[in-house]
């Protein structure tokens, strides 16, 4: 992810080891005795590249626990994101001074099957997909986009936003993508400034496609 985001996020990527690495008590107790083995796993990478983020940003070790939507709960003054898929996980940090928002995401670059499609994808973006570049499953990454703009979208303003609700154009070549967001969803955010557009970048690799998008400051 640091070659997707600017380098006033700080970065980590999960490794062997981190994925049963060691929880601090209030990560801990985000987890409930039932809790599945993939589930505690992805906490546990996420938890512990995260605070390595918080590190490289300069700050003491600090537990990232899950708020009851189970959004990563930050440090103040502090704004991250995590993500995690089957062999990989990150974390990405930043201070507010520096970043208003941050998201990312990383998905296995395979094919969406139709059902989640047409959840996923506008008509417009359905007919975009099919004027790609063959070779990449293109629905996958506007999926992943969508994940990202969220990420992005939700710590402002604390509300939902849909799939349909964003729509997406791609550039290959640049390896970015610009998601506007439906004016009636900008309009309802009930916070100053709302972000009526967010613009990532997203790269296809090793099997996984990864976005991520920063939001500057006002």
């Amino acid at each position: 992810m640091h070659d997707l985001l600017p380098s006033t996020v700080a970065v980590a990527i999960a490794g062997p080891e981190d994925w049963t690495g060691e929880l601090l008590p209030a990560e801990q107790a985000c987890l409930g005795d039932r809790a599945a083995r993939t589930r505690r796993r992805d906490f546990a990478a996420g938890r512990i590249c995260a605070r390595r983020a918080l590190r490289d940003l300069g700050l003491p070790p600090t537990a990232v626990p899950a708020a009851a939507d189970r959004a990563p709960v930050w440090p103040a003054g502090v704004v991250g994101s995590i993500t995690h898929t089957a062999g990989y996980c990150a974390a990405a940090a930043a201070h507010t001074t520096d970043i208003r928002s941050v998201g990312m995401d990383a998905e296995q670059h395979r094919e969406v099957n139709p059902g989640v499609r047409r959840l996923v994808l506008l008509p417009e973006e359905e007919e975009a997909c099919a004027r790609l570049p063959s070779g990449t499953y293109w629905p996958v990454v506007l999926f992943s986009a969508k994940e990202t703009v969220y990420k992005v979208w939700y710590p402002i303003v604390r509300g939902w936003l849909d799939f349909h609700d964003a729509r997406l154009d791609l550039d290959p070549d640049a390896g970015t993508f610009t998601a506007r967001i439906a004016p009636a969803r900008v309009d309802a955010a009930g916070v100053d400034d709302p972000p009526a557009s967010i613009t990532g970048r997203f790269v296809i690799a090793d099997g996984l496609v990864r976005t991520a998008a920063a939001l500057p400051l006002r």
